[in-house]
């Protein structure tokens, strides 16, 4: 997903971080919740099975179900089994080569492959075969049970140069339609909607997710967070590149202090090559 890079005043608050080496692990309040990710990683390995399967307790579990191998029906019951809420990710504004309908969705896509990701092209083309896609995906995340859809690369078609660069054929009032169809399609299936890094068009979608790292800490517009926690919708920060442990409980800390506590949050760090998870069952 292409963070904007975007460089607030709030920046700078975060930027004056303590340098205190024995710190307590942040908590949010009693709208938070635990987050695992099988879905993806910025620099090492998502959260496995085994560990979700192990670990995972009142949780919001994203996942990545639009692979042939994926979980049988039995897994994900015993994945939701212990009070578990599981996501689908899907990506609505690129095409993927590794996907099983990636050839299908060929007409649609620019020709030139995405520069920051191997394998991707963006949706050039907004038309009702992609639409059909992408509700097929939908279907499935129903049929396998999922609670939400996480909706990734929502911004490609509202920035001018990539549009240019990557010559893409619709514009901006066909992706915000685009959005809202799928959004109200996958409710239409008892599915919610989770948006990601990203509120234009989303602004009924019944949460977001905003990726954030140490060193673009953030970035969005503050006001597009704050509407969602205004709206006790949840709020997820899924963090990346901090060096260790104690890098993301001062990352967590003062994404609380500007935003209050009610963000849930989950960290990459370097030292332990992997996700570390937070608000935790004690």
């Amino acid at each position: 997903m292409p963070l904007m890079y975007l460089i607030p005043v709030t920046m700078l608050i975060l930027s004056c971080c303590s340098t205190d080496t024995d710190l307590e692990e942040p908590r949010g309040n009693e709208r938070t919740f635990p987050v695992y990710n099988q879905a993806y990683q910025e620099n090492y390995e998502p959260d496995s099975l085994a560990l979700i399967q192990a670990s995972a307790e009142n949780a919001y579990v994203l996942m990545d179900p639009f692979d042939e191998d994926f979980l049988t029906f039995g897994e994900l019951d015993a994945v939701k089994s212990d009070g578990n809420e599981i996501s689908a990710y899907i990506s609505i504004g690129t095409g993927e080569e590794w996907r099983s309908d990636f050839e299908e969705m060929k007409p649609y896509l620019s020709d030139k492959q995405w520069g920051e990701w191997a394998g991707e092209y963006y949706v050039s083309r907004i038309e009702a075969g992609l639409t059909d896609i992408m509700k097929d995906r939908i279907d499935r995340a129903a049929e396998l049970g999922f609670d939400w859809l996480e909706f990734d690369n929502m911004d490609w078609m509202f920035n001018e140069e990539t549009r240019d660069e990557y010559n893409l054929v619709s514009g901006e009032t066909e992706a915000l339609a685009y959005i809202e169809e799928l959004r109200e399609y996958a409710v239409s299936k008892g599915i919610k909607c989770m948006s990601k890094n990203w509120r234009r068009g989303a602004e009924n979608y019944d949460g977001v997710t905003f990726e954030s790292g140490s060193e673009n800490l953030n970035w969005w517009y503050s006001e597009d967070m704050q509407a969602f926690l205004d709206e006790e919708k949840p709020v997820i920060i899924v963090h990346y590149d901090e060096k260790d442990r104690e890098g993301a409980y001062r990352a967590y800390g003062n994404y609380m202090e500007i935003y209050g506590e009610g963000i849930s949050f989950i960290s990459e760090t370097r030292s332990e090559k992997g996700y570390i998870h937070f608000n935790t069952s004690p």
